[in-house]
C-alpha cells in the first residue's frame, strides 16, 4: 500500500478531527464511540487507530488544534495599536462567529473532566495555557504602562475567564442566545478594570508605524 504524502495525511487527520468533534457536541462523550466517529469520518477503523487509538487521543487533538489556533490569534493582541479593540475582535471570533458545536464541545469536555483524569488532564493543561496566556499579558502592557489595571492582575485574570465561561455556556445551551448585544457591554467592563493609559495607546501606536517602515 502506497504511503500518503504528508499534506494528505495532515488532511486525513484533520478531517477526522472535524467528524469527531461533530459527533461529540453531537452525543456526548459516552455516546460517541470510535465506530460512531468512522461512520462520520467515511473511513476503516483502521485508518482511524492510524492515527488516534482512543477517544482520549482524539480529545487531544481536538485540544491542541483550539490551542493552537488560540496562540495564534492571542499574539496579534500584545502589538494590537488599541489593545480593547483587538480584544473585542477575538471575543467576537470565540462568542459570535465560532459555531455553537465547537462550544457544546468544550462545555461536554469540560463536564468529562469532573469525572475521567485523562480529559481533566487535557481539558485544565489548555484552561491553564489561556489563563497563563492573559495573566504574562496583563502584566507585560502593565509594565509597559499601557494599562493601569484597576484590581490585581491575577483575580482579573479570573474574572475575565468567568465571563468567557458564562458567555460560553449560554451561547452552547441557548440557540437564540446573542452574543453580540452582550460583547461590548463585557468590553466596556473588562476596559474598565484593565484601564488602558493614553501614554500606553500612543506608544503602542508608534511600534506599529515604526515596524512597518
Amino acid at each position: 500500500m502506497p504511503r500518503l504524502k504528508p499534506d494528505t495525511q495532515r488532511a486525513r487527520r484533520e478531517h477526522i478531527l472535524d467528524a469527531a468533534l461533530r459527533c461529540f457536541a453531537r452525543g456526548g462523550f459516552h455516546a460517541t464511540t470510535m465506530q460512531t466517529i468512522c461512520r462520520e469520518a467515511g473511513v476503516s477503523p483502521g485508518a482511524l487507530y492510524l492515527y488516534f487509538d482512543s477517544k482520549e487521543a482524539l480529545i487531544a487533538g481536538l485540544c491542541e488544534r483550539d490551542r493552537a489556533e488560540f496562540a495564534e490569534r492571542f499574539a496579534q493582541l500584545a502589538s494590537a495599536p488599541d489593545f480593547i479593540e483587538a480584544l473585542a475582535a477575538i471575543g467576537e471570533h470565540y462568542f459570535i462567529n465560532e459555531s455553537a458545536e465547537k462550544q457544546r464541545f468544550a462545555i461536554e469536555m469540560g463536564v468529562e473532566s469532573t469525572r475521567n483524569p485523562r480529559i481533566a488532564e487535557i481539558f485544565m493543561s489548555v484552561d491553564k495555557f489561556c489563563n497563563d496566556s492573559f495573566d504574562a499579558l496583563f502584566r507585560r502592557l502593565q509594565d509597559e504602562g499601557r494599562i493601569a489595571p484597576r484590581i490585581d492582575i491575577p483575580t482579573l485574570v479570573k474574572v475575565f475567564n468567568i465571563f468567557g465561561d458564562g458567555m460560553f455556556w449560554r451561547r452552547a445551551i441557548d440557540p437564540t442566545a446573542d452574543m453580540s448585544t452582550v460583547l461590548p457591554v463585557i468590553i466596556e467592563v473588562i476596559g474598565g478594570l484593565l484601564n488602558p493609559t493614553n501614554a500606553g495607546r500612543a506608544r503602542a501606536k508608534t511600534n506599529v508605524r515604526e515596524a512597518r517602515q
